[in-house]
């Protein structure tokens, strides 16, 4: 894991990348119920909604390196974790609701950094709990979150009509 990457809070001139990333978010959904359009339109949707501004306590962090070569920061990936509250206890919690990693950065840490920031972040509330949604078809998203400590609680099943 590089250890010049950077974790900071999202700047407006970030939401073009995180847009950007939401192609990448929407593809591993695969419900053959939805065709694709109508699952990449509730992604851009929800990525909208979450770059609004709310009174819900929430954060919205970029990870990002500085190019030895031009000595620009690029952007890696984003994060964005806000206040929910726990289905089963009905106490206030965090929900990791959007964690999406670029291409090149994939594999190298940087997913790990920063679901540990949004734990942080947690942390700071005093909330006990944090949830994380998954696409049912995402093994992959569903193994990295295990492998960080995630446990299945609820599914929600589907039946097309």
């Amino acid at each position: 894991m590089p250890a010049s990457i950077n974790i900071r809070n999202a700047l407006a001139t970030d939401h073009d990348f995180i847009y950007k990333l939401s192609p990448r978010l929407a593809a591993v959904a695969k419900l053959s119920w939805h065709n694709d359009a109508v699952v990449q339109k509730m992604q851009d949707d929800y990525i909208k909604k979450m770059l609004a501004a709310t009174s819900i306590p929430h954060a919205l962090l970029i990870a990002e390196q500085m190019n030895i070569y031009n000595q620009s920061k690029e952007p890696l990936g984003f994060v964005h974790v806000c206040q929910h509250q726990d289905d089963i206890s009905g106490e206030t919690c965090a929900i990791l609701t959007l964690l999406a990693v670029s291409p090149d950065a994939q594999g190298k840490g940087v997913g790990q950094l920063l679901t540990k920031a949004a734990q942080s972040w947690a942390k700071q509330q005093d909330y006990r709990l944090l949830h994380v949604e998954v696409f049912a078809n995402n093994d992959r998203a569903q193994g990295f979150y295990q492998n960080l400590g995630f446990q299945a609680e609820m599914m929600t099943m589907v039946m097309p009509l």
